[in-house]
């Protein structure tokens, strides 16, 4: 029972404005030619409710089989996918405000201890993170930063290169 519910409290949560209207902004995140410039390198097929699609990150070797949860234009995604310690919940949603785009990124369903649980929220919060601000940076101004491949230069297991 103590499981269950460190399970049900561990969720990462990251949200930012971005200054386009709602529509550019989901679409940005639906279509994998956008989404490359942004977050992974490779995206087999757009998003569609009940699509399974792959996501790849070449520069990491890695990739990610994704189902299609939930899919409703200019509101809200969501996906299962293999993220951090096992098969978990993604959610994103989208708010129009009069200055921008408001997106809402949650992670959940994780299972261990609590240290375990502990890490694998840090990481989804930071990668969400930095997956927000590239997109904000390609959507307003054009701008591809290269923040998720930019964050491993050495790759994952190596994350913090000594001179």
């Amino acid at each position: 029972m103590a499981d269950q519910s460190r399970e049900s409290a561990a969720v990462a949560r990251t949200g930012m404005l971005v200054r386009r209207p709602v529509a550019d902004v989901f679409a940005a995140f639906a279509d994998p030619a956008i989404t490359s410039r942004f977050w992974f390198t490779r995206g087999s097929a757009a998003l569609a409710a009940g699509r399974r699609v792959t996501w790849s990150w070449e520069m990491y070797g890695a990739s990610a089989d994704v189902l299609v949860t939930a899919f409703e234009p200019d509101r809200r995604i969501e996906i299962e996918w293999d993220g951090y310690g096992g098969r978990t919940r993604v959610e994103w949603t989208f708010a129009s405000l009069p200055e921008g785009t408001f997106v809402a990124i949650s992670e959940s369903g994780w299972t261990g201890d609590a240290a375990e649980l502990l890490g694998y929220v840090r990481e989804s919060t930071g990668g969400f993170t930095w997956m927000l601000a590239g997109a904000k940076a390609w959507l307003e101004h054009g701008v591809q930063l290269n923040l998720v491949g930019d964050r491993f230069p050495r790759g994952p297991q190596d994350p913090y290169p000594v001179a």
